[in-house]
């Protein structure tokens, strides 16, 4: 996983703060349990089936979810109301295997919003749908000190961590590298795409309509 260090992606909310009002949502990292039901950015809802998602990804979103996975193994739909994107991508990576990997299913809630890392969590749910009213949006990477997924050629390793893992949970390879590079040439890193209609069905956001 060393590479995925190399090539976080921004955390797009420092860059979206003002206009998405981020003080409503939750840091998975600052957010103490509340309850047996709740671990950071994730709230078990009554039917103990689902899992509210609200928030940014963190260093502890994995060890929260595992938790209460753990205490409710039933859980098999995540519901996003919002996020924004993730502070540690290798967790966010790692989360979202282990959500892929239990089956599990995403719903992005009617006015929710996925950027960035949130997006890529999002395509982790085995069955991927979401409701009216909602924005996900998508950029490039950067290392942080001014380097940018497209100062790298297309086949660079660099992209490798990405791509791989659009196709652990499900894509095809050409799929994968198709929804890859239209990401990072759809926004800068200082930037957005929020994506079209069109574009979320052409690059298989949704497994159902």
């Amino acid at each position: 996983m060393d590479m995925i260090k190399l090539i976080l992606k921004p955390v797009v909310f420092l860059f979206l703060g003002s206009l998405l009002f981020l003080n409503s949502c939750n840091n998975d990292d600052d957010k103490s349990t509340t309850s047996s039901r709740e671990q950071g950015i994730f709230k078990v809802l009554d039917d103990d089936t689902t899992i509210e998602m609200n928030g940014v990804i963190g260093s502890q979103s994995l060890n929260h979810f595992n938790s209460l996975y753990a205490a409710f193994p039933n859980v098999n739909k995540v519901n996003i109301k919002q996020c924004d994107g993730s502070e540690d991508d290798e967790t966010n990576l790692q989360l979202s295997v282990r959500v892929h990997q239990l089956g599990i299913d995403t719903h992005l809630l009617d006015n929710g919003l996925i950027a960035s890392g949130g997006v890529d969590f999002f395509l982790a749910g085995v069955q991927r749908t979401k409701g009216i009213n909602t924005q996900i949006g998508v950029h490039s990477w950067s290392d942080g000190n001014g380097t940018e997924a497209t100062d790298f050629p297309v086949g660079h390793t660099n992209h490798l961590p990405y791509i791989n893992y659009y196709v652990s949970v499900g894509f095809t390879q050409q799929q994968a590298e198709d929804f890859y590079y239209f990401t990072i040439n759809a926004a800068s890193a200082s930037s957005i795409h929020w994506m079209t209609d069109q574009e979320i069905v052409q690059y298989n956001i949704l497994t159902l309509p």
